[in-house]
């Protein structure tokens, strides 16, 4: 990228880094949590991952050659978008779905809004949610780990609220949520490996903290005040280790074009991202919500971005934005 002078007030962005090597870094701390899911759920996971990826990278090829515009599929986006999305689908899902979602997000989230840097939701939680909508069936049969197969309900579907659980269930301990050993999509069962991914994005400065922090601080108080049979009798930790908060909160939330660009801003995205993901699961017709308050917030940065970042002085236009 060519160096500009910039007239506005600060945060100021020089793109150091290119954003190949960024997308190769997200990559990279993707690796433990698919290499968990394809161990819990066997041979079908990594079919779910391949098919993903593989329908991302090519609609992003062809949208690319149809919109006459120079193929980006060597900056590793398109495969961030894949596998971040495989890793939210759930490991019976049937492949012609998953191959349909990676082009949903590339070719209607992502390219029909100007490509990387100008889609105004993150692809792979807005595809996620259009194939929740279109297809709620296969997406919410789950294969517990270890079988092919086989129908099992998430820890979020077995306690809804205070407490309650399904009939003849049974509710995996602390342990088991933390390692994986539980039902739910590809990437999102092993809070282990996502941690490990999470540390290695911090350390490269890839991602700040305070998204995740806030996202997953606001849905443990609010799930701890509201989540039990009496104010502040809800299992916190449950709804940590549970479904896709930690894959949400840290390699979706953080997507550079889709969150805000100050501090104070980014602080208000992960307690949006917190509110209405506990609103979802306490209270919704769906067990889960991660991805609907990420869009949700999604849309909102622009105007958190115009109320938070400082005008310059003189009162003249405000940070311009790199992608």
């Amino acid at each position: 990228m060519e160096n500009r002078l910039l007239v506005s007030s600060s945060p100021h962005f020089r793109n150091n880094d290119t954003t190949a090597r960024i997308m190769l870094d997200v990559v990279i701390a993707l690796i433990p949590a698919a290499l968990a899911g394809t161990y819990f759920f066997g041979i079908r996971a990594l079919l779910v991952i391949l098919v993903t990826t593989a329908s991302s990278v090519a609609a992003e090829y062809i949208a690319c050659k149809a919109l006459k515009k120079e193929p980006s599929i060597r900056d590793y986006s398109a495969i961030v978008t894949g596998l971040i999305l495989a890793l939210n689908l759930p490991s019976t899902i049937p492949l012609w779905i998953a191959a349909v979602g990676g082009a949903v997000a590339i070719v209607i989230i992502k390219q029909m809004f100007g490509g990387i840097g100008q889609n105004f939701m993150n692809p792979a939680a807005g595809a996620r949610v259009i194939l929740m909508v279109s297809w709620t069936g296969p997406m919410t049969k789950w294969a517990a780990p270890g079988y092919d197969a086989v129908s099992s309900a998430t820890p979020l579907a077995l306690i809804k609220k205070g407490g309650e659980a399904m009939e003849g269930a049974v509710i995996p301990g602390y342990l088991d949520l933390f390692i994986g050993n539980k039902a739910g999509c590809i990437g999102e069962t092993s809070v282990l490996v996502l941690l490990i991914g999470a540390a290695y994005l911090l350390y490269r400065r890839v991602i700040t903290p305070e998204i995740p922090l806030v996202f997953i601080g606001t849905t443990a108080a609010l799930t701890w005040i509201l989540g039990g049979d009496a104010l502040f009798k809800g299992d916190a930790l449950y709804h940590i280790l549970s479904g896709g908060l930690v894959i949400g909160a840290f390699f979706m939330a953080t997507d550079y074009s889709t969150s805000p660009v100050t501090f104070k801003g980014r602080i208000i995205m992960g307690l949006g991202c917190g509110l209405i993901t506990s609103v979802i699961r306490l209270y919704g017709g769906y067990p889960e919500g991660v991805s609907f308050g990420i869009i949700l917030m999604n849309i909102m940065v622009p105007l958190i971005d115009r109320y938070t970042i400082p005008k310059s002085f003189g009162g003249g236009k405000t940070v311009e934005r790199y992608s």
